[in-house]
């Protein structure tokens, strides 16, 4: 048991991401897909815990499968809300779907615990959905950065989850009148980090009007840049973090 205990203490990784708690990363390593991948802030890190001999990234970035990682929450006792795969897409093609299957089992059986999963591969998610147990602890959200990748939220609202969210992040232009019906949450965010592309306020403002629109949770991350520390989160004057209510 305190093998156990010290294996799950090593895997339970802390987060600056504002709207989660922790990361679980059982698996790592993604490619680029879309424009929003350009500045992969997961490829940067990866690269440098290579670097630093970080047994976990021996394959840098090549999506890499850690099976000894793939039951630990069921070893966390205290409830907590975990962001899953912030270093790789869990719906990517080199993973085998049996492997996704039983992240999800894991993640049905860890109920005490909150799942956050966000992919941009939403065509093999749709495939996928109605193999998938969703239970209501496994929150499923799906990126979209610009008009082009705004057919990922219709494939999200197809699945069964019971929570649905989109994230905005990086925004990279007016996303338009989207349908945010069945949606849950909406997470909006500036691109930070080295060669950074700018967010203009309008895109901000016309997405929280949707949301208000659509009764949808609004959450304001930040406007990035090189320096997302002095850029914020306000807007307007007020922060807006809201969270969906869960039933």
């Amino acid at each position: 048991m305190k093998k156990d205990m010290k294996k799950a203490s090593s895997t339970t990784h802390k987060t600056k991401i504002e709207w989660t708690e922790i990361v679980w990363n059982p698996v790592t390593g993604c490619t680029k897909l879309s424009v929003g991948c350009k500045n992969c802030y997961a490829e940067r890190m990866a690269s440098r815990l290579k670097l630093m001999g970080n047994p976990r990234y021996i394959n840098g970035f090549d999506v890499t499968v850690h099976e000894d990682l793939i039951d630990v929450p069921l070893l966390w006792k205290k409830p907590q809300m975990v962001f899953v795969n912030s270093m790789s897409d869990l719906f990517h093609d080199d993973v085998p779907d049996e492997v996704i299957l039983k992240i999800f089992k894991t993640m049905n059986e860890a109920n005490w615990h909150i799942f956050q999963v966000l992919t941009k591969r939403t065509d093999r998610l749709a495939k996928l959905s109605d193999k998938i147990n969703w239970t209501p602890n496994i929150w499923m959200g799906v990126s979209v950065e610009n008009v082009e990748t705004t057919y990922r939220i219709k494939d999200l609202t197809s699945t069964g989850a019971k929570m649905k969210f989109i994230s905005a992040e990086p925004l990279l232009e007016s996303l338009g009148p989207v349908d945010l019906r069945g949606i849950n949450w909406l997470i909006v965010g500036g691109e930070s980090g080295p060669h950074s592309r700018a967010m203009e306020k309008d895109w901000v403002i016309e997405l929280k009007g949707l949301a208000e629109k659509y009764k949808v949770a609004f959450y304001f991350k930040q406007w990035g840049g090189t320096n997302k520390k002095a850029t914020g989160s306000m807007l307007d004057g007020i922060e807006y973090k809201a969270m969906p209510k869960m039933d």
